[in-house]
């Protein structure tokens, strides 16, 4: 049996720099056909992405990815609300393994859209085969593809060669997912991540990874890009701003909040199919964070003196010099802000 590690379990090491300023650190990173200047996705759900939220995205250099969880006709007007012919490259769509994907995928890439995400919870899994042979035999390389979800090197391989472009890599580590309690099944997205790193050098054709579950905050960021990732998809960290979809509510204390909620929760759920069947996710609130690009900009600024601390000027850098180590319990406690635990 394998002992396996996620975020807190490890720091990476500080090491000499000769980067005098964090303007200094490049965090560019190519999709696929993608350039972005940051590498942050938001992720297909109905709390998080919608036409708000892909514009908003785009303009700071990073990805949006609008949900599926809607009609054609209504995924197509979120592609063209508020998304221009500049940034159309820099704005994804999630379509389904399943039903009607194709003709889905083939309406929007008729409006323009050229990056589609195969949205679901199991990745490895032969309906993503078909689907992505599917738009791969239709449109050949004149799209980018993203699919997954996967937690292993097997999975990474098999959607590889399946035709996708990015791999989304992280299977129940969602701030909003219970698919480890309900099912019994993941693997911690930081492994994940590590184990699909170590299968790239072997494939023909490598597909990037994305991470994908269980980042809570820039130093996350860090160590997922120090373990392989290309770049990482946000829920919760977006979730709350003034782009993400629905309604602001004011708590009896006075706090502003936002609903934020898995896509196999009974809420999430009973919306968009009428009916709950295998819940693996919850629904919940965060607090109104006010516009998504301040959240992305001080997200960078973060990352970039995260890679300084490791000399590193760009996201390769980082993953030649990174050195990860294991940190104790004791230590975990200590890389808190732990004045508030000894003022207890």
């Amino acid at each position: 049996m394998s002992n396996v590690i996620s975020f807190d379990d490890v720091l990476l090491v500080p090491q000499r720099s000769d980067i005098s300023s964090r303007s200094e650190v490049n965090l560019d990173v190519e999709l696929g056909q993608v350039k972005m200047s940051i590498p942050i996705v938001s992720s297909p759900m109905d709390t998080v992405t919608e036409s708000s939220m892909a514009a908003a995205m785009s303009s700071a250099g990073a990805l949006g990815v609008l949900h599926r969880y809607n009609t054609i006709e209504e995924q197509v007007k979120m592609f063209n609300l508020s998304v221009g012919t500049s940034t159309q490259s820099l704005v994804a769509a999630a379509v389904g393994a399943s039903g009607d994907y194709l003709a889905r995928v083939s309406r929007l890439y008729s409006e323009g859209c050229r990056v589609f995400c195969i949205d679901v919870a199991h990745g490895h899994h032969i309906s993503v085969e078909s689907a992505l042979k599917s738009i791969r035999d239709k449109f050949g390389d004149s799209c980018t593809l993203i699919a997954g979800n996967v937690a292993t090197n097997e999975g990474y391989s098999d959607l590889s060669k399946w035709g996708a472009d990015i791999v989304r890599v992280g299977i129940g580590g969602g701030s909003i997912c219970s698919t480890r309690i309900q099912t019994g099944h993941g693997l911690p997205t930081l492994y994940s991540v590590m184990l699909c790193n170590s299968q790239r050098e072997m494939e023909e054709k490598p597909a990037q990874i994305m991470a994908d579950g269980g980042i809570r905050n820039s130093g996350d960021i860090v160590k997922a890009l120090a373990a392989g990732a290309d770049c990482v998809m946000l829920g919760s960290l977006l979730a709350g701003t003034d782009e993400s979809p629905g309604q602001v509510i004011s708590t009896p204390s006075g706090d502003k909040q936002k609903i934020y909620r898995g896509m196999a929760s009974k809420e999430a759920q009973i919306d968009w199919r009428g009916k709950a069947r295998s819940l693996e996710g919850v629904s919940s609130t965060v607090r109104a964070k006010g516009p998504v690009r301040e959240v992305l900009e001080e997200l960078a600024f973060n990352v970039k003196s995260g890679l300084s601390y490791s000399g590193a000027r760009n996201i390769n850098e980082l993953q030649v010099r990174a050195r990860l180590v294991v940190q104790t319990s004791a230590s975990q406690i200590e890389s808190q802000t732990h004045i508030k635990m000894l003022a207890r």
